[in-house]
């Protein structure tokens, strides 16, 4: 059952709480990893290009893609290591016409925007920039690429060839190498001093949340999404930021394996005269466009949350921009939270 065929509530509550999609019968762990890179190492336009994505397939043209449409937070990452793209679907621009947080540090005025929002997708638009490939990432197992609406994922497919990046069941060091190759073999210059600095400010950044993890074990983490009538409570495992910070030693709340059942293993619904169910120092909550932000949020019973009242809530970036120098600040930032955070709960 795809995202899109979903009853609008737990459609909605998908697109909210784990950024998946409710493909229950197919979230078995991934047992193989599937590698592959570029069949060229310099990136040169010389000759035919290929790069084997994450559904095992072999996107392939005659000379190098220069016509790129990607999924916005991917063309963000491909940006941040010299390539740009023509065109971009996903949250892109805010109702008052800023980027949204997927798109970086992209010059949103640039790109065409085929869709906006999750699913949405101009085929016309599409058709019209002569695309050589499409990019996106994939939260299941099937090979779904995220936010090619699934009613009309054939035609678009047709028109150009493809490449998935997984960031389902793995940690966010995957996604991060893979996006790397990916732009490596579109002709980044992976050996550029910014590239460089990025992946070592990352490691460093890793390196110290392992320790302030370690130093503040009893410090309870929870991931949180609002909506108008639920609160989202992530599990840790299949999302790659959470599988990552969890092996680095971050504490989190884990909701049942049955309370996540209803949304295929990925979060748990709770109504908002519940949502204190789970003790917590720390709240991260999703950042996305499409949930209600913490400044917004007008329930009494989140106001008396002891996170909540000690200010001790952060953002969490659930659908990273996945470039060394967009994930860097994701971990610092969590790594300042737990190191300042009072024992509350």
């Amino acid at each position: 059952m795809s995202h899109a065929h979903l009853p609008q509530p737990s459609r909605r509550g998908i697109l909210a709480a784990g950024g998946a999609l409710g493909l229950t019968a197919l979230l078995a762990a991934c047992g193989d990893d599937k590698k592959g890179g570029s069949d060229k190492a310099d990136g040169s336009d010389s000759g035919p290009w290929s790069f084997k994505d994450d559904r095992g397939t072999t996107a392939k043209s005659k000379s190098t893609p220069k016509n790129i449409v990607a999924f916005t937070g991917v063309a963000a990452a491909l940006f941040d290591y010299g390539i740009e793209v023509k065109g971009v679907f996903g949250p892109t621009k805010t109702k008052d016409g800023k980027p949204d947080v997927q798109a970086g540090d992209m010059d949103i005025s640039k790109l065409t925007i085929l869709g906006n929002e999750w699913g949405k997708f101009n085929i016309e638009k599409y058709a019209g920039l002569a695309p050589d490939l499409l990019v996106s990432t994939m939260f299941d197992d099937a090979g779904t690429l995220w936010s090619v609406p699934e009613e009309s994922k054939d035609k678009i497919l047709k028109l150009a060839p493809s490449a998935g990046i997984s960031v389902f069941d793995r940690k966010m060091t995957e996604p991060l190498q893979r996006l790397l190759a990916l732009a490596e073999s579109l002709g980044a210059d992976v050996k550029a001093d910014k590239v460089v600095k990025a992946k070592k400010r990352f490691e460093a950044a890793a390196e110290r949340l392992r320790k302030v993890a370690k130093a503040n074990k009893d410090i309870k983490v929870l991931v949180g999404s609002a909506s108008q009538d639920i609160f989202y409570v992530s599990g840790t495992n299949l999302s790659a930021d959470l599988e990552y910070f969890k092996s680095l030693g971050v504490n989190f709340v884990e909701p049942s394996e049955s309370a996540k059942k209803a949304s295929g293993g990925w979060f748990e619904n709770l109504s908002w005269e519940n949502v204190n169910k789970h003790a917590a120092d720390v709240i991260m909550m999703d950042n996305r466009t499409a949930t209600i932000q913490p400044a917004d949020l007008d329930k009494p019973t989140w106001a008396k949350l002891p996170a909540v009242k000690a200010g001790q809530v952060i953002p969490r970036v659930t659908e990273p921009i996945y470039s060394y120098d967009k994930c860097a600040p994701i971990l610092e930032d969590l790594a300042d939270a737990i190191e300042k955070a009072k024992k509350v709960s």
